[in-house]
């Protein structure tokens, strides 16, 4: 077992958040040529590559570009393996391209309803908290008061590790002319249920690129897509999909705070890494003697 080398202690428990897979039926490519069902298997070999051992999958919806039964069939036969290898969770959100009833049966094992798809996830103490924000029809999202009153009801009980909350649309600014059209409407009824509770982070996607917000005096974290992304580089009113930049997030959580760390989705060579052999010669200094060996300018 290895030693606390800095400050803070491990992680207690680590999260995966992906976003924004949209897959097709039949495999078919995303506007005629965008690979979403490799780029996402290249990201859930890499998560598995690295040797962590996540509590929780966690998907923030479009999950599927058109909501077909096949795709959302397909796109479960891809993660469930690798959950199941990882122990893992695997939570499922609605997204804006998704439809709740293909999803509940193909994904959730349920009898098909529009009713929204909102539930709870027990992490180890950890409460989770999935949203549906989707409009059956449209693609800005809303939160129905009955959500509300039940994501309020469930919040008035803190829980033992606290709590992250998940839904596609993020409550915040989004900074592109027209994708503001597309925000999550009427966000302070959100804030007002939020605001003072246990919630320790809230987890988004909707956008195509990595962002990092505060809402209710809480860490927002939107997760760039798997499929393709927005090129910000581009002047805002030019802003539109590349293929490029797909990654996925780290969440580590300790014990009083959450980090949230972008990974690239790709085969990037590695220019150097430290060896076990090093970290264990490291691990066998003082606190004193590490700071010599590894901190002091040379």
């Amino acid at each position: 077992m290895s030693i606390q080398l800095g400050q803070y202690p491990p992680a207690r428990q680590v999260l995966v958040h992906l976003s924004d897979t949209h897959f097709l039926a039949g495999g078919a490519l995303l506007h005629g040529g965008l690979t979403t069902e490799s780029n996402l298997e290249r990201a859930l070999a890499q998560v598995e590559a690295t040797g962590i051992r996540p509590s929780a999958l966690v998907f923030t919806g479009d999950l599927t570009d058109l909501g077909e039964t096949d795709a959302y069939a397909r796109l479960r036969d891809r993660v469930e393996p690798v959950a199941a290898r990882l122990d893992a969770e695997l939570i499922w959100l609605m997204g804006n391209h998704d439809e709740r009833g293909p999803m509940r049966r193909q994904l959730l094992g349920q009898e098909e309803s529009d009713t929204p798809i909102d539930r709870v996830w027990n992490l180890g103490g950890l409460r989770f908290i999935g949203l549906d924000s989707s409009v059956p029809g449209f693609h800005h999202g809303e939160l129905e008061d009955s959500q509300l009153e039940w994501l309020a009801a469930e919040l008035a009980t803190p829980a033992e590790l606290g709590t992250i909350v998940g839904l596609h649309h993020p409550p915040a600014p989004a900074p592109q002319p027209l994708f503001d059209l597309l925000e999550l409407r009427d966000q302070s009824r959100l804030e007002t249920v939020l605001r003072g509770t246990d919630v320790r982070a809230i987890l988004a996607g909707h956008l195509h690129f990595a962002m990092t917000s505060m809402f209710a005096g809480i860490p927002v974290s939107v997760a760039a897509a798997t499929c393709y992304t927005m090129n910000l580089g581009n002047p805002p009113r030019s802003t539109n999909g590349m293929n490029g930049g797909q990654s996925f997030n780290l969440l580590h959580v300790y014990e009083d705070r959450i980090t949230h760390s972008v990974v690239p989705i790709g085969d990037f060579e590695t220019s150097d890494f430290f060896s076990d052999a090093f970290i264990a010669e490291m691990e066998a200094l003082t606190p004193e003697e590490r700071v010599e060996a590894f901190s002091r300018k040379r």
